[in-house]
C-alpha cells in the first residue's frame, strides 16, 4: 500500500469487496447511508497493519475473524474470497 489511503477509498473497498453484513444493495452507494461508517474500525485496522507489518494473508485472517467471530456471522463460502479481495485492494 502506497502512502495514506483516504477513508472514502477504504469505504469504497469495504462496501464493494467485503460488506459481510450485506448492508449495501446492488447499485447503491454508501456515501449517503447512515451506516457508511459501519466497517471503518476494521478497515482502518487492516490498512494500518498492512502499512506496518502485515502481509495480505494476515489481513485476510483478521477480516475473516471479524466476520465470523466478532460479527457472529460464521464462516461462509464467500468469506475468504471477499476478505482476500478486500485485503488485496487495500494493499494495492
Amino acid at each position: 500500500m502506497h502512502g495514506h489511503l483516504k477513508l472514502s477509498c477504504l469505504r469504497d473497498i469495504g462496501f464493494s469487496e467485503w460488506d459481510p453484513i450485506g448492508l449495501l444493495a446492488k447499485g447503491e452507494v454508501w456515501d449517503q447511508k447512515p451506516f457508511a461508517d459501519e466497517y471503518d474500525p476494521y478497515l482502518l485496522e487492516a490498512a494500518g497493519r498492512l502499512r506496518r507489518d502485515w502481509i495480505v494473508d494476515d489481513a485476510v485472517e483478521f477480516l475473516m475473524k471479524i466476520e465470523c467471530d466478532h460479527m457472529g456471522l460464521g464462516l461462509r463460502a464467500t468469506s475468504r474470497p471477499r476478505a482476500d479481495a478486500t485485503a488485496k485492494a487495500i494493499r494495492a
